[in-house]
């Protein structure tokens, strides 16, 4: 695609609160890793005493250690192939259905669903725009 285009395949990646409420929002091409932007995301924000919930696709050592050295508390299952696996309360990563939800509310709007927009900037400004909507009712 060229410079800035939107494909089929680009997704937004979101950080969103203890109430599902999004905080931030990145786009990535669908061809990336969901690990490549994860510190990107989380950069502005004070990770002391804070839980990270994450699916296995954010199981790296590096990755957990960065949260780690932030005062984070890392909540991500490791994959089947992890040498030694971390243990996990799955009762607080089941509260990870609240950052899944948040994609649910927002495929509510359609510009956002069906992705009308031709460039990235247009798809982050309904992405923002429907998010924005969320937080207001």
């Amino acid at each position: 695609m060229g410079r800035g285009a939107v494909s089929i395949a680009d997704f937004a990646d979101a950080v969103v609160d203890g109430l599902g409420n999004p905080l931030r929002f990145i786009l990535s091409s669908g061809n990336r890793n969901d690990i490549c932007l994860a510190k990107t995301l989380l950069e502005p924000f004070d990770l002391r005493g804070k839980l990270i919930l994450a699916d296995k696709g954010y199981d790296s050592d590096k990755f957990v250690r960065w949260i780690e050295k932030r005062g984070g508390m890392v909540v991500i299952p490791s994959r089947v192939i992890a040498k030694h696996p971390r243990t996990i309360d799955r009762l607080i990563y089941n509260e990870r259905h609240l950052a899944e939800n948040l994609f649910l509310k927002l495929k509510n709007h359609r510009r956002f669903a069906t992705r009308y927009e031709k460039r990235a900037a247009s798809f982050l400004a309904v992405t923002l725009l429907a998010a924005a909507l969320l937080w207001l009712s």
